[in-house]
């Protein structure tokens, strides 16, 4: 099972059916036993698929249709979207059950899909509300990337890279607004391709940023992709977005100039990224290309607008509501960055604008010196557990070459540039200016074939099972009994907080001192903890070692989640002191130790 498959693209299937030498009604019951055995490795690539008697019926149209002498741009062609994108007979829940709505009309870009063949095949995960750039922010699991399951999938387009990644579908729709189409395509080995902004509509996708948003392809290879821009790019008066494409945009002839950055702009790259992308600039040279050194300070100084600035205000624009009314239901990466941004003003945004419009200026100038841009699309990639335990920065780390071109109106595509040691995939983005998206199309399909790279085999190895655990105490990192964990080489999952009906007691006669977590409905209050993750001999061997009147049991987490964790027993708060206030037991025992302090007394 592999989307390589060149009788598994777009390309060749809609050839394929049209000529009668397959059936839509095959090619989608191939693609649902695709999806039943991927199911078994990573269920979480979905959040809803229609039933499978219905996508057959359609189907079976498509078949008629074709009898009947129609001949359609994406016969029987399956197609999986990401879920913040309105399907009519689809929730639409972009990654937050609680958002979740049935739309009475597809997006605009799904009837045109739709009326040329396309099948649905079910809408795919994402990271909460399109924000941000790894696949791990959602209540409905985080997705791995397709090689190598304990690296992140890339978002927030996670799903749909998988699940034309694993060979389920030969098509997905992404969205991209800092490089949620991008980044996963990278890290699985597929062409991700963003338009300028304004040539495919965006009526009927949940904004993450309205002004900036772009609907983006995920395929295998560029031929496919263009194939997809024939048939969406059209102007969308019911969309206020939506621009009028020129008579002609930029062009790249055959002899074509492209920007390398100057000399230890691209310091911040992995070995093996560095590599791949001197491979990708020795490519661009073999099919006429020539390299002009440019300075993209100015384009690295803009990406950091994205979340630096303004916009992240505009994502509250959608989720304002839930954030006022039902903030536990968003994932709490995701609301403390939306939080953070009811704080800008108006003058921040016009700032804001204002900065966005120099750095635009800047940008127009380079494109008197080159044709098209190569840069990395992302400088590295991350492990799942390191982005959950670490979910901001390494997240930002991750736009620095992809948040700036939506934000300056550049066109862009992800082009798979070879493979790291651990077998993840790494990204090569070819850019341009607004209204470049054919030339650079036709480029990227003269450039591809001139990469060969040996594509690693799909990660379907079974994982030792593992157990995730909430601490609230003495085995937070840093505390006494920390080398219980440790020692069993327990991974730091995340640092997040309780569900809001915990207390929080300081117990008497322990040693090391150590608090007691008591459940206790609408009196309680979000705790802080941290998730650690076992095997099953280390989780059962921790277990026998917790003392009374402390347990183990579930403990509910702030994004409506549960694991295992430190309970009490009742007679643990006999005479113990409530802490709740302090918000966690690292913040009590700092203010415990500056009581002592101040007071010259021992904590």
């Amino acid at each position: 099972m592999d989307g390589r498959d060149q009788e598994w693209s777009v390309t060749t299937i809609a050839r394929d059916v049209n000529s009668g030498t397959r059936s839509a009604t095959a090619v989608v019951g191939e693609s649902l036993a695709r999806a039943r055995a991927y199911d078994k490795i990573q269920p979480q690539v979905w959040i809803d698929r229609p039933a499978e008697s219905e996508l057959l019926a359609q189907a079976e149209i498509i078949d008629r249709r074709i009898a009947a002498g129609e001949v359609l741009a994406l016969a029987g062609v399956p197609v999986a979207v990401k879920d913040n994108i309105d399907v009519v007979g689809l929730a639409t829940t972009a990654g937050c059950p609680r958002f979740a709505y049935r739309p009475e009309r597809s997006a605009t870009v799904i009837e045109h899909l739709t009326a040329a063949g396309a099948i649905v095949l079910g809408k795919t995960n994402l990271d909460q509300f399109a924000t941000g750039l790894v696949g791990t922010r959602s209540p409905y699991g985080a997705v791995g990337c397709v090689f190598n399951r304990e690296f992140i999938s890339g978002g927030s387009s996670s799903g749909s890279a998988v699940a034309v990644a694993a060979g389920i579908v030969p098509l997905a729709l992404g969205s991209d607004t800092a490089g949620s189409g991008r980044v996963p395509a990278a890290f699985n080995h597929l062409v991700g391709f963003k338009p300028t902004r304004g040539r495919w509509s965006t009526r009927g996708l949940v904004p993450a940023c309205r002004s900036l948003d772009c609907i983006s392809t995920l395929t295998t290879n560029a031929a496919d992709a263009a194939l997809v821009d024939a048939v969406l790019a059209r102007f969308d008066a019911e969309d206020s977005f939506a621009r009028r494409a020129p008579s002609r945009g930029p062009s790249i002839g055959a002899r074509f100039r492209f920007g390398i950055p100057q000399q230890g702009q691209l310091a911040d790259l992995a070995p093996d990224d560095a590599r791949c992308y001197a491979a990708a600039s020795a490519g661009l040279q073999a099919i006429g290309g020539s390299p002009v050194v440019v300075d993209v300070a100015t384009l690295i100084q803009a990406a950091r607008l994205l979340y630096g600035g303004p916009w992240v205000a505009e994502r509250v624009a959608v989720a304002d509501e839930m954030l006022q009314n039902h903030p536990n239901t968003i994932h709490p990466v995701v609301r403390s960055i939306l939080q953070a941004a009811k704080g800008l003003s108006a003058v921040d945004a016009f700032r804001g604008l204002y900065a966005q419009q120099g750095y635009a200026r800047i940008a127009e100038e380079l494109w008197e010196r080159i044709d098209v841009l190569l840069l990395p699309t992302t400088p590295t990639i991350y492990r799942l557990s390191e982005v959950l335990a670490e979910p901001y920065e390494l997240n930002a780390q991750l736009g620095v070459y992809t948040n700036f071109v939506n934000l300056l109106d550049m066109s862009a595509i992800a082009l798979p540039a070879g493979f790291r040691s651990n077998a993840t995939g790494v990204g090569m983005s070819l850019i341009g200016p607004a209204w470049a998206d054919a030339n650079l199309l036709a480029l990227a399909g003269r450039y591809t074939p001139c990469l060969k790279f040996p594509v690693p085999p799909l990660d379907t190895q079974s994982r030792p099972a593992r157990v995730q655990l909430a601490v609230v105490g003495a085995h937070l990192s840093g505390m006494p009994l920390h080398w219980q964990l440790s020692s069993r080489c327990a991974r730091l999952i995340q640092h997040t907080r309780t569900a809001p009906v915990y207390r929080l007691y300081a117990m008497t006669a322990q040693t090391p001192a150590k608090p007691a977590l008591v459940h206790a409905g609408a009196g309680g209050a979000a705790i802080e903890t941290e998730i650690y993750e076992l095997d099953l001999a280390g989780f059962g061997s921790f277990v026998n070692e917790v003392p009374a009147p402390l347990a183990i049991g579930t403990v509910l987490l702030a994004d409506g989640s549960s694991v295992k964790g430190f309970v009490a027993e009742p007679r643990a708060i006999i005479g113990a002191l409530d802490i709740t206030a302090d918000g966690g037991w690292r913040a009590y025992i700092s203010r415990s130790a500056a009581t002592a302090q101040t007071s010259g007394a021992s904590p």
